[in-house]
């Protein structure tokens, strides 16, 4: 299925708790966030993605993941890039609130595309 509007990739480091939430979306979808989350971080690029799941989520989840989706372009302008740390640390900051209808602009599923035990 090809969509009519330009999409943005993005990745998300997870873990195995939030990946068995995204599976029973149907990979179509995040779920909602935990009271304690009220920000929800996909990343710019691959590699701070695999930096975390291997480095944070491995040591705190016992494996880590990184996904990778497709959100519509023109939706994302709302959220400003976020540098959270050296120039390729780069993320969008979704308010929680706002995660059914980020989730309504993903086209496609949302697919696994590194494993880290």
């Amino acid at each position: 299925m090809t969509s009519q509007h330009a999409t943005t990739t993005l990745w998300r480091p997870t873990g195995p708790a939030e990946l068995d939430l995204v599976r029973a979306l149907d990979w179509r979808a995040w779920p909602p966030r935990l009271p304690e989350q009220p920000i929800f971080y996909p990343v710019l690029n691959e590699d701070y993605a695999v930096r975390i799941a291997r480095d944070w989520n491995v040591r705190h989840d016992g494996a880590g993941f990184v996904t990778r989706f497709e959100v519509e372009s023109a939706f994302l302008e709302r959220y400003p890039v976020r540098q959270a740390g050296g120039r390729t640390i780069l993320e969008l900051w979704v308010p929680a609130e706002e995660l059914d209808l980020f989730n309504a602009h993903i086209v496609g599923r949302i697919e696994v595309v590194h494993e880290f035990r």
